[in-house]
């Protein structure tokens, strides 16, 4: 769409559209799937757990069947595996706040949404008597439609909500931009506008939805987990050490908050609709 305002005044994005026929729908299918992968936050949990204690054992493995480091072989080894560990923490860390950062503008967006519509429900008045009523009908069909999409987890029902929003989308601009252009008028125009920032609001929010931590930077740290329990495990002395179990849970355990957070839809850390359940209250209130 053409029409744009901001959610962020700083940091304009673009709402637009696949059509059926685009040369992108292609790449874009492909991101999704690949991000697919990380929208279970236990599934992180479980291959990440398992990945690692299998590089752990592999690693006391190797050290079993190889002759035992000297002593400056030692003080070697042990500089290389803490600065692998450091590595690992300081990546971790730089992803858990760049999944926080996702999920407060999630939440941002959320309350642009609700408060573009319920300013346009006002808004209506503005519009003749017959186009306001209607307008006013569907803006709250377009609310329970906006809620559902934050509340629902199925990928099949959250396509339906996105078939009915842009449904009503145009149904609420249609109506705007008749009226609109039936009357001319400096009024008529501040409830064009409340419109395209109803419009606007939920090209934002989807553009924070599908705005994930790159499947790059998870390889990233996948690869370093490895590596690093890998280097545990070859540098251990005692054979059947709890370290090799305890060190990998430890690891794992912030990639499922790291994947938790940053799933919108799959997680268990969620954007809850309050703001908009809210505003569906109150128009519902006589």
């Amino acid at each position: 769409m053409g029409r744009q305002t901001a959610c962020n005044a700083d940091r304009p994005i673009m709402q637009w559209k696949i059509r059926g026929d685009d040369p992108t729908r292609g790449t874009v299918t492909q991101l999704v799937g690949m991000s697919s992968v990380v929208n279970s936050p236990f599934f992180v949990l479980a291959i990440s757990l398992a990945a690692q204690c299998a590089a752990a054992f592999v690693g006391d493995l190797f050290r079993r069947r190889r002759r035992h480091l000297s002593e400056d072989e030692r003080k070697d080894f042990e500089t290389l595996q803490a600065a692998a560990l450091t590595l690992l923490a300081l990546i971790i860390g730089f992803s858990f706040s760049m999944a926080v950062t996702r999920y407060d503008q999630r939440k941002n967006c959320e309350e642009a949404e609700a408060n573009a519509i319920g300013t346009q429900y006002v808004r209506a008045d503005l519009l003749p008597a017959g186009d306001a009523k209607d307008v006013r009908a569907l803006l709250k069909r377009y609310l329970d439609q906006r809620v559902l999409f934050y509340l629902t987890r199925d990928e099949q029902q959250i396509d339906r909500i996105n078939s009915d929003t842009r449904t009503l989308q145009s149904d609420l601009w249609s109506i705007t931009s008749r009226a609109a252009g039936t009357q001319p008028t400096p009024l008529m125009a501040l409830a064009v506008a409340g419109m395209n920032d109803v419009l606007n609001s939920q090209g934002y929010t989807q553009a924070a939805w599908w705005n994930r931590i790159p499947v790059a930077a998870w390889a990233m740290m996948g690869l370093i987990a490895i590596s690093c329990n890998f280097l545990v495990g070859f540098g251990e002395r005692r054979r059947g050490a709890p370290l090799l179990v305890v060190l990998p849970l430890i690891i794992s355990i912030p990639l499922f908050l790291i994947a938790d957070i940053d799933s919108p839809h799959g997680g268990v850390i969620r954007v809850l609709p309050h703001n908009l359940i809210s505003l569906s209250q109150s128009l519902q209130a006589p």
